[in-house]
């Protein structure tokens, strides 16, 4: 199978066996898909180079303070697809993921086989495994920010809306949270890319902001 034509998938689990083990599985049995990303942290994820990618495999419990929620938020708004995979497998852990925008849920006492078909059913993929027909990959990412990145120096109300808005709220939303007319909040998100832009450090599109709010700790 030509690699143009496979699924990048990011991996995001604190636990270097489970990594390990769904990495090798797919490797081994699902050629469709491909690994691009294995993260053992949120700001690993969202501040790789390969993010976003189009489907991420997320544990649900995680030793950062960054929600469920606002994790599968963030890579829904970035344009990926996400499969939550859990230990805790309780109707309340399930239905969180759901209503946060999880594709599927799926217990880690299953065997990686199952996870991989519900990978499969999320991509819109046949279980056997074939790519399907005009099948769109987004472009990767831009490349990362220096190691010690300059300092946009955002206003508190740039701040918030940035908060709000990388957590995968729309305008309209950061608007009415922050109690401010929707051309205000506009406002303040086209000052805070300006203000990146201005410090050399590019934010333009929506993955760009979340890696620079990753960089500069708004998303902790």
């Amino acid at each position: 199978m030509n690699s143009d034509e496979r699924i990048r998938v990011a991996i995001l689990d604190d636990h270097e066996l489970i990594l390990d083990g769904i990495s090798s599985w797919i490797d081994s049995h699902a050629p469709e898909f491909e690994i691009v990303l294995r993260a053992r942290s949120w700001i690993e994820l969202v501040t790789s180079d390969d993010f976003p990618t189009p489907l991420v495999l997320m544990d649900y419990q995680l030793a950062d303070s960054v929600s469920i929620e606002a994790r599968i938020r963030t890579c829904r708004a970035a344009g990926a697809r996400v499969v939550v995979v859990s230990a805790l497998d309780s109707r309340e852990s399930r239905q969180r993921a759901l209503d946060a925008g999880a594709a599927a849920f799926v217990s880690k006492t299953l065997p990686v086989a199952v996870l991989v078909d519900e990978a499969r059913a999320v991509m819109d993929l046949p279980s056997n495994g074939s790519i399907a027909v005009g099948e769109q990959r987004p472009s990767p990412a831009e490349t990362s920010a220096p190691r010690r990145p300059a300092d946009p120096r955002l206003s508190a109300s740039e701040e918030h809306a940035l908060r709000l808005y990388v957590q995968g709220h729309s305008t309209v939303a950061v608007a009415r949270a922050m109690g401010v007319s929707f051309e205000t909040a506009k406002t303040y998100l086209r000052r805070v890319r300006e203000k990146y832009a201005r410090v050399g450090r590019p934010a333009s599109r929506k993955a760009e902001l979340m890696r620079r709010a990753a960089e500069d700790g708004y998303l902790e």
